[in-house]
């Protein structure tokens, strides 16, 4: 308790500064209200305290907002990458310094387990270093002669681009995203979740603090359907990232539309670890374990489908219940906290409810289905078990600590319960035949799959899904490939004929 103690006293520490004027935006290097006045709350989900009043933005805000990006751009665009870098390194710097008082406000902000959001912090300063690197080289392109003709290719930043992040983890996915677009050479209006607003107003102080121009990054706070709804239908925004649920990608692919405006959608997941009997099962239970209940199962790759063979299922499952049982949930500055309070009173109701559809589908709760205390929004975590593909807890995103058990016998029949699915985002597969992973993995409907392992994420490597997990990929070289514009140019190596017309 000791440790909990100095970590809520520091916590509130850090937190005073935004009792007077609380979360603003910030315009052009400017931290101001919304120009309504208008203000909405955000509060804890450990007690429902309030943290502070955060400005509410609307289409007035954005669209002074993207007016000031759309100033900043060319300035931005044309720096040297290489100036470009250093900005972007002394922005990581930034980070790594106030990592303490980023992952306690997130902590207080999400329900987030300081377990997990300690390295939040430090994962974002590493987004931040890995993009910067890329920076000077991110024009680069190619040379294609042709028999007439040099031909080059070059990148060039597309242009003022949206950023909307979610709740979970929202500092990290926030670096996910903004730092290749500045890398780029664009300029960006983020639009954090209404949930999770606090570390996102630290981020851009950082940033500012360590030289970036004002007025190439802005920050509009408010809801979707105000400053969401007028970011993806603003004219001088040329791109749209999004990190959210799938019927949200939809809509905001909608409102775009008008403006042909570009769109890189990292959306839910309904993701399969499927478990064969030839496997390391006691590594298979551990990382199926971390990948849905770590973070709060509030994570768009989690494991939320366990594929079991029957051979082993017996088994599998009741050793799965008791380690479940045993999962710590409670306070999320408690370093010994497993599982922290869901985001929200209105996502607490969602998850909730799948109890009761667990029971009414015939499912059986192996463990938890109920609420943590009276404070706060915490559940326990929960494991179904003899589940059907079919019912509504193996087909719909969940988002949160609930795991469905799913049996198979068969090899086909394991990639049909897995690929039968609106979702595409992540698998998981375990097996210790190397044939079987080939087959398996070539045929798996997912735009990221890893074998005899949980997620582990590289950065070059590209991230994001398929079907109605998302539109994209972020990492490496296809960050850039959205972000930028390729460009063309083919110059004549001699005189070839020209085709004369009315000559």
């Amino acid at each position: 308790m000791a440790e909990l103690d100095t970590n809520i006293e520091k916590l509130n520490g850090f937190l005073t500064r935004f009792e007077d004027k609380g979360v603003l935006n910030q315009i052009g290097g400017q931290a101001v209200a919304a120009q309504s006045g208008r203000t909405f709350e955000t509060s804890s989900p450990v007690d429902e305290s309030l943290i502070c009043q955060v400005a509410r933005g609307d289409a007035d805000d954005i669209d002074a907002a993207a007016q000031v990006a759309k100033a900043a751009f060319p300035a931005w665009r044309d720096m040297a990458g290489t100036d470009r870098k250093k900005i972007l390194h002394r922005i990581a710097d930034g980070i790594v310094e106030r990592a303490e008082e980023i992952a306690l406000c997130e902590c207080w902000d999400t329900g987030q387990a300081l377990r997990f959001m300690s390295k939040a912090a430090l994962r974002g300063a590493e987004n931040f270093r890995f993009f910067a690197d890329r920076a000077p080289g991110a024009r680069d392109g190619q040379m294609l002669p042709s028999p007439t003709l040099m031909n080059v290719t070059t990148r060039v930043p597309i242009g003022p681009v949206g950023i909307i992040t979610p709740w979970n983890t929202p500092f990290m996915l926030s670096t996910w995203k903004i730092a290749p677009a500045l890398a780029a050479g664009c300029t960006v209006l983020h639009k954090p979740a209404e949930f999770s607003p606090v570390t996102a107003r630290i981020l851009l102080e950082i940033a500012e603090e360590a030289g970036l121009p004002p007025g190439v990054w802005n920050l509009v706070n408010g809801f979707g359907e105000e400053a969401g709804k007028a970011l993806t239908e603003h004219p001088d925004i040329k791109a749209i990232a999004f990190v959210g649920e799938s019927k949200t990608g939809s809509m905001i692919q909608a409102q775009g539309a008008p403006t042909l405006k570009r769109v890189h959608f990292e959306l839910g997941g309904k993701n399969p670890v499927i478990v064969f009997e030839d496997a390391d099962l006691d590594r298979a239970l551990d990382a199926a374990i971390f990948m849905i209940y770590s973070l709060n199962g509030e994570r768009c790759t989690s494991s939320s489908r366990l594929l079991v063979q029957d051979t082993i299922a017996d088994e599998f499952e009741a050793k799965l219940a008791e380690r479940v049982h045993k999962i710590k949930v409670g306070h999320p500055l408690d370093p010994a906290t497993e599982v922290g309070p869901l985001i929200h009173e209105t996502h607490f109701d969602k998850v909730s409810s799948y109890f009761d559809t667990a029971r009414d589908n015939g499912a059986i709760i192996a463990a938890g289905g109920t609420r943590k205390g009276d404070t706060g929004w915490f559940v326990n975590p929960t494991l179904f078990t003899g589940a059907r593909n079919d019912m509504a807890i193996a087909q719909e995103e969940i988002f949160g600590p609930v795991l469905t058990s799913i049996r198979f016998s068969t090899e086909d029949e394991a990639l049909q319960i897995a690929n039968d699915i609106p979702y595409g985002l992540t698998g998981y597969v375990w097996t210790n035949d190397l044939t079987r992973a080939i087959r398996v993995t070539e045929r798996l409907e997912a735009g990221m799959i890893w074998v005899n392992s949980e997620n582990v994420r590289h950065l070059p490597t590209p991230f994001g899904g398929v079907k109605a997990s998302g539109i994209g990929r972020d990492g490496g070289d296809w960050s850039f490939e959205f972000y930028m514009e390729q460009k063309h140019i083919g110059f004549a190596t001699g005189h070839h004929k020209i085709t004369r017309l009315g000559a």
